[in-house]
């Protein structure tokens, strides 16, 4: 299988005569007329995430006031509330809180979800307690926390969208968490916890 990666950046059509003179910067544009409100967010840079979000909120303040003010820059993403050189304090407490892990694999949690890892781990005491090992450390346990707490739906979205493991997985590895995440998903349903 081969596979291939393109990172594009959309540009607002300010009129500039060629790609390389367009403006990088981000343009809101609100449409509030006839119901809830669009946002139409165009350009922008990754690197300037928060400053969009809160210019976006900014222009949402008279729908959702409680949303107001910068926030943002004081505020981690989820289980990156820790210091950018504490990594390695974070795999050497799961290593010697979850002796079943080895190096690889504490780094790897870690790197995926910082100090939610801890979460996804839970209380398991041995590599049993992970559940199914389908390939590259990834377990039951671990896919389970994804369906819960991010809303996994395939193994395409685990594999590619959230973590790129696609690359350590063979099709026939894919095709078995596809279906573990299948079968999750509609016991979910039908338990009506989903």
């Amino acid at each position: 299988m081969v596979w291939t990666y393109s990172g594009v950046r959309p540009l607002y059509d300010d009129g500039a005569n060629s790609a390389t003179a367009a403006t990088r910067d981000y343009v809101l544009s609100m449409d509030d007329t006839g119901g809830a409100p669009l946002l139409n967010v165009f350009g922008g840079k990754i690197t300037t995430y928060r400053k969009l979000a809160e210019a976006a909120m900014a222009r949402m303040t008279g729908f959702f006031p409680e949303m107001s003010g910068d926030w943002t820059a004081s505020t981690s993403l989820p289980g990156g509330d820790f210091p950018v050189d504490g990594v390695g304090e974070l795999v050497s407490g799961l290593l010697r809180d979850f002796s079943f892990l080895d190096q690889p694999w504490a780094v790897r949690l870690v790197r995926t979800y910082g100090t939610q890892a801890r979460g996804v781990l839970g209380s398991a005491r041995s590599k049993g307690d992970m559940g199914r090992e389908f390939a590259a450390t990834v377990t039951g346990a671990e896919i389970d926390w994804m369906i819960q707490n991010e809303w996994v739906q395939t193994a395409d979205d685990y594999l590619w969208r959230r973590t790129k493991l696609g690359l350590k997985f063979t099709p026939e590895q894919a095709g078995d968490l596809d279906g573990y995440i299948s079968r999750s998903l509609a016991q979910q349903a039908q338990s009506g916890t989903g």
